[in-house]
């Protein structure tokens, strides 16, 4: 748990140092967070904090391809597959296989990394989870 904490300061740091040294970069304006609604009951903070734990896999698509299972089986070492994606588009970031957010491939520490260029809103995400 202790090298999660020390990877997550490392990236911030260096993600930090690019933000700072990289022309054009512009701070992102974040909208305030109100509370819509009444506040939680202790029952239901203790139900969101039960869910809040639960583990999901979060992955990012740089395109994707269909192919027949023949041309399939003739890959090997150097072939190229032509993805729908054109080149220097977003990444599409997935959580559990749900588009949450696009973004651009990173390297921090000479490892890859994603900053989210565009977050889908919270209603979109739960409108598609129904």
């Amino acid at each position: 748990m202790a090298d999660d904490k020390d990877t997550m300061d490392e990236w911030a740091a260096a993600l930090a140092e690019a933000e700072g040294g990289a022309d054009g970069v512009e701070a992102a304006e974040l909208d305030e967070l109100h509370e819509e609604h009444a506040p939680l009951s202790g029952d239901e903070r203790r139900k969101l904090d039960t869910i809040l734990d639960i583990p999901v896999t979060i992955s990012m698509e740089v395109g994707r391809a269909k192919i027949s299972i023949r041309n399939l089986l003739q890959l090997n070492q150097g072939s190229v597959v032509e993805l729908e994606r054109v080149a220097g588009e977003p990444l599409d970031v997935l959580v559990n296989g749900t588009l949450i957010a696009h973004g651009e491939v990173v390297v921090v520490n000479d490892k890859f990394g994603i900053r989210l260029t565009d977050v889908i809103s919270q209603i979109e995400r739960i409108k598609k989870l129904r």
